[in-house]
């Protein structure tokens, strides 16, 4: 009985392969941004003569390297070096997994073997902080990102966590500088705001203060404007008046330069104040006598032909010259009768 043991243990020592040399497996968690490339490190063995690399994904290969020659069907998604490092290309959400990579030296025995469990986040976007002075309570949100974990600070001072939105309800100084901070792992971001919660309410008084100002302020713009014009107008009025005034004086000038124009017959009346001849007198004959020289140069005036209708009128400069005055003297005849009358003797009777 122990004899057949002894052979059944024997035979089955012949057919379990040998772990000598083998580290034991070790789990390590990697961390992939998704949307981005990702690399996989494995530790080294302690023996550098690796001839054989291996890549499974949840136990399927996905990748094998044998003397420098790379065995895969998706050259586009994975790539292998040299030392087993893997690099995977573009992440996708359906790349979290498990991997495990086993390492052969040229005699094809297990030098290593490890796993890693892959887990891919998603970039937590920018935090949003929002407030309500009249409540007191300020928000801070993420929008995107795997797993964030959210932090409020109040001048450096950790107030509240929490994932993804937080809020935050207390006491708040007039101004006070609040930040929020949203992480993973993979990514951070950061948003720094001021809150100012020393503003009013608005100020209808002042508001209807304003615009009634405004209004009274475009009705005298407008007041003004007419103003101006109508002052325009007045004015144009006046300086058309003045012209016309000056040209009038010009024409009355001009007028009044002309020399006055007198009759060359004697007047009727000279010759009725003459005295009658005397009784007994006879008048002598008298040659035709030269009219006076003032009778002349009327007639010489009269006589002087008018200008053209055309021609240009000759204007005297200056302050018009005074017309003489002719007087009409008596015939000489009627002179000679009086002194011949007053020297004779009155007969007498």
């Amino acid at each position: 009985m122990n004899f057949a043991c002894t052979i059944l243990a024997s035979c089955l020592l012949i057919f379990i392969p040998s772990t000598k040399g083998v580290t034991p497996i070790a789990t390590k968690v990697q961390e992939g941004i998704l949307y981005h490339d990702i690399v996989i490190i494995p530790d080294s063995p302690k023996e550098g003569n690796i001839q054989d690399i291996e890549w499974e994904k949840n136990k399927k290969r996905i990748i094998r390297r044998i003397n420098g020659n790379i065995n895969t069907q998706q050259k586009e998604k994975y790539q292998v070096f040299e030392n087993g490092t893997l690099k995977i290309k573009h992440l996708q959400r359906n790349d979290s997994d498990i991997y495990e990579v086993n390492l052969y030296n040229s005699d094809g025995r297990n030098i290593w073997m490890q796993r890693f469990d892959l887990k891919i986040l998603e970039r937590v976007s920018k935090p949003v902080i929002n407030w309500n002075c009249a409540n007191a309570t300020i928000t801070c949100e993420v929008t995107q990102g795997t797993d964030p974990k959210i932090t409020l600070y109040r001048y450096r001072t950790k107030i509240k966590e929490g994932q993804k939105i937080i809020r935050y309800k207390g006491a708040i100084k007039p101004i006070a500088l609040f930040n929020c901070t949203a992480t993973n792992g993979v990514s951070e971001e950061t948003i720094v705001v001021n809150i100012d919660c020393s503003e009013k309410g608005l100020d209808i008084p002042l508001i209807v203060g304003i615009c009634g100002g405004g209004v009274f302020f475009l009705l005298f713009v407008a007041l003004l404007i007419l103003f101006i014009s109508k002052r325009k107008k007045q004015h144009r009025r006046e300086n058309g008046g003045k012209l016309e005034l000056r040209a009038h004086r010009t024409t009355s000038e001009e007028r009044s330069r002309r020399p006055n124009q007198i009759p060359a017959s004697a007047p009727p009346k000279a010759a009725a104040s003459q005295a009658p001849p005397p009784p007994g007198h006879h008048p002598q004959a008298h040659g035709p006598r030269p009219p006076p020289p003032g009778h002349r140069a009327q007639h010489q005036q009269q006589r002087r032909p008018l200008p053209c209708p055309g021609a240009p009128v000759h204007q005297q400069k200056g302050p018009p010259l005074p017309t003489p005055r002719v007087q009409p003297k008596p015939p000489r005849g009627a002179r000679e009768n009086a002194k011949q009358s007053s020297g004779r003797a009155v007969p007498v009777l």
